[in-house]
């Protein structure tokens, strides 16, 4: 048989895999940047948050204050709109675990599309609130499936030197998302009782393409190895790699596969010692990437800037603007992500750096709330200017850090007997952290004004430190050989013990032995 010379490149094929399976993220991203605009349009509020709209309407009839530009949009009926979707989010992706492990990560794809378009429906032909919620909730279903699913999908077919940049296409996919719904926004607000229904619909195309696209694709080798299926699993690898020239990565899929295959319930192993460094790491990762902000940033910009006083036209330039530096930043991050134009730039340089520039961009923020509002109710156009910049400063920071690299890291530092479980775990911390955001911004602003943006602003500062101190460097590392990296890390290697947790050593030396024979399978496999 023919054997090529490398596999470590970017396929035509895995390209258009990969773009297609992406699409997941933009749903995300829809709604994230949906969300902020629907709830500020007047003829939302009037059918489903009348207490909201009449508390505008009387704000604008009086002598604009302090208090009012901060408290005008805090009603909890509001904030239950736009955090339901994660509300529901945790419960799929944890039912996510399930499906993707023993269903693929396709077929979890493909429930997550069918949940959006039926969702979408729901949400923009709303009559009443019970309707738009449980249409909310529904689409958070299919938000936690495909959070789940798509960076699995993503990390398991790219080769191990581009694997951050295929990754970060869902982080594109969501800016992206986030981007063309604050242009449908803006464009459509002037249209009347109609311009909500519209901006929630235009979702439903991508959604039918994302599911007629999928039907089409392979599932991962990782996942068809790990549900018996390894002769399928060769197939697809030498298929995405265009090369036949495989034998170590398949040779490692398949040991990966034994091993899950005997280890036990994944939930089990996330919490034993041995996998304690993953669980950690991914964990904080996610908290970290959703307590800085950015959610109350992007569900609520359109709804900041007109309590301000600047006006609807304002907030909705202000909203496409923190679009299109999103979808600027994350192209950076595709870009360098796996030092391929920096060579020495790897993910902990970048969650640093657009840690420390998150920062300090979220305390100008709160320096220019605190002079420019102080003892009045309204900001000028021209004072707005500079927190635009502050705000998108942040954004674009955010889209080249801790936006994608809060999605790459934990799909790819857990090993496969326990990957579908841990993903599903970092993404509901993710949306757990989401929903209280969503849930209480709002409420937060009105008690705190400008130093809810301090508040903010700490945990970023943490976060900062934990990249700098607490993360191994992932890039180039084999996504099957992670496990290797807390053995030596100064902080996690005392919690790995050799053999796993003690009393199990005997049980995961069969286990290792098992590995090294379906290795030799795997050559074998190739061979033929």
């Amino acid at each position: 048989m023919m054997v090529l010379k490398t596999n470590e490149m970017l396929t035509s094929y895995l390209v258009l895999t990969s773009a297609v399976a992406s699409l997941g993220g933009f749903f995300f991203g829809y709604d994230l940047g949906v969300t902020g605009g629907v709830n500020s349009f007047p003829d939302f509020q009037q059918k489903f948050f009348l207490a909201v709209y009449s508390h505008q309407q009387q704000a604008a009839q009086e002598p604009s204050s302090e208090a009012a530009a901060y408290c005008t949009y805090d009603n909890q009926a509001l904030q239950l709109f736009t955090s339901s979707l994660f509300l529901a989010g945790i419960f799929s992706t944890l039912v996510g675990s399930t499906t993707s492990r023993h269903l693929g990560r396709k077929a979890t794809i493909l429930i997550a599309a069918v949940s959006f378009i039926i969702a979408i429906g729901l949400c923009a032909g709303a009559e009443h609130v019970a309707m738009l919620i449980f249409g909310r909730l529904l689409l958070g279903c299919g938000v936690g499936l495909a959070n789940q699913a798509v960076p699995l999908f993503l990390s398991e077919m790219a080769p191990a030197s581009y694997r951050g940049a295929v990754n970060n296409l869902f982080q594109l996919a969501t800016t992206t998302g986030i981007l063309v719904a604050q242009l449908v926004n803006y464009g459509v607000y002037r249209a009347g009782p109609w311009a909500w229904r519209i901006s929630l619909a235009v979702a439903g195309g991508p959604a039918l393409g994302l599911f007629i696209g999928m039907l089409f694709l392979p599932d991962t080798p990782n996942s068809l190895a790990e549900r018996g299926r390894p002769d399928q699993a060769l197939q697809v690898l030498q298929r995405i790699r265009a090369t036949t020239n495989v034998h170590k990565e398949f040779a490692d899929i398949q040991a990966a596969a034994a091993y899950s295959a005997k280890a036990g319930n994944s939930w089990r192993l996330l919490f034993s010692r041995k996998y304690r460094p993953e669980l950690l790491v991914s964990s904080l990762v996610a908290f970290f990437s959703q307590i800085n902000g950015i959610n109350a940033i992007l569900f609520y910009i359109p709804v900041i800037f007109s309590s301000l006083g600047t006006g609807q036209s304002t907030s909705l330039v202000a909203a496409v603007a923190v679009g299109v530096v999103m979808v600027v930043g994350t192209i950076a991050s595709i870009l360098i992500v796996d030092g391929h134009i920096f060579k020495h730039v790897g993910r902990k340089a970048l969650l640093v750096a657009g840690g420390t520039v998150m920062c300090i961009s979220e305390v100008a923020v709160a320096v220019i709330l605190a002079v420019t509002l102080r003892g009045s109710g309204s900001m000028s156009r021209e004072a707005a200017i500079p927190m635009i910049v502050m705000v998108c400063l942040f954004a674009f920071s955010f889209a080249w850090s801790w936006g994608p690299l809060g999605w790459l890291i934990p799909s790819e530092i857990q090993p496969l007997e326990t990957r579908s479980a841990g993903q599903s775990f970092a993404t509901a911390v993710n949306f757990l952290v989401a929903f209280i955001i969503g849930q209480s911004f709002l409420a937060t602003l009105c008690a705190m004004r400008w130093g809810a943006f301090l508040f903010y602003a700490a945990f970023v500062a943490a976060a900062v430190v934990f990249a700098a101190f607490c993360m191994a460097e992932t890039k180039g590392v084999p996504i099957e050989q992670m496990a290797e990296l807390w053995k030596s890390h100064w902080l996690w290697s005392g919690l790995v013990s050799k053999g796993s947790c003690g009393d199990h050593a005997s049980e995961l030396g069969t286990l290792e032995l098992s590995s090294s024979d379906a290795a030799q399978q795997g050559h074998q496999l190739v061979e033929k």
